[in-house]
């Protein structure tokens, strides 16, 4: 009995081992993955930077919109429909990114993220003590001129930040099903999709997002953010994902030569 119950722990610990290397070089594969994924958009951003800028239009085909291009759109602003993006920091500091639609033609418009505000300068302390939007920060974000041209870089989308309710079946920021207009009552959302966003305002909006670097207005600041082009850091997990996986390998022929051998 002894010599069969040692025998199954043998197996047992065989199958777990050859579970666990499996496992730790298929983590180890993905950060090469995400390493690779990370120097093509490193290719991507340095091969955009020596590009001609690229001019939007109402017919800009989804090809021509390159993200990290340089770009302008000549349009009119539809201060009505700006959206704050909250829980955006810089310097550590927390605030809000400002977007407004840039309106081309007809009801073809492009999405402009205009700058980031300070949660202080657009958040109020109402009677009962707790934080608001100010009432008046969509005048106040509205520039004179409805009519501009805008210059800056292309986002393939409006970057995301982590929501831990998007596990769950609700959204706490859930944009309204309709926009009317946002200057005498401002809204902020977490994450903004361009999709809900159009049908919230009957617009149609070029599959691409321009982040506006010609100038602020109304104290906005103007300094965005890329994603990481670091590989180096996935390489380095690799590595000893790929050393977890030599050592289970190495135990797993250990116990297959001391089976053999009994």
């Amino acid at each position: 009995m002894a010599r069969t119950h040692l025998n199954f722990r043998t197996w047992f610990a065989l199958i777990g081992l050859i579970i666990l290397a499996g496992l730790f070089a298929k983590a180890g594969f993905w950060q090469l993955d995400r390493a690779a994924q990370r120097e093509a958009l490193a290719d991507e951003v340095a091969a955009a930077a020596d590009a001609p800028t690229q001019t939007l239009h109402a017919n800009s085909t989804a090809q021509s919109l390159q993200p990290w291009h340089k770009a302008k759109a000549t349009g009119q602003w539809m201060h009505r429909y700006t959206i704050l993006l909250e829980n955006r920091n810089h310097q550590g500091t927390p605030g809000y990114w400002v977007a407004t639609p840039l309106r081309l033609a007809d009801d073809t418009a492009v999405m402009v993220l205009r700058g980031w505000l300070s949660r202080d300068d657009a958040v109020h302390t109402n009677e009962g003590g707790a934080p608001v939007l100010d009432n008046a920060l969509g005048e106040r974000l509205a520039p004179e001129d409805a009519t501009a041209t805008v210059k800056g870089e292309l986002f393939p989308h409006i970057p995301r930040v982590f929501e831990l309710w998007s596990w769950g079946t609700g959204d706490v920021s859930e944009l309204p099903g309709h926009i009317d207009d946002t200057r005498a009552s401002p809204i902020a959302v977490q994450n903004l999709d361009l999709k809900d966003y159009a049908q919230a305002t009957d617009l149609h909006f070029l599959p691409t997002v321009l982040a506006q670097e010609d100038g602020a207005h109304a104290g906005l600041v103007q300094e965005w953010e890329r994603p990481s082009m670091d590989s180096a850091t996935n390489k380095g997990y690799a590595l000893q994902w790929f050393s977890f996986f030599a050592i289970a390998m190495g135990a797993w022929l250990v116990l297959v030569w001391r089976l053999f051998r009994r």
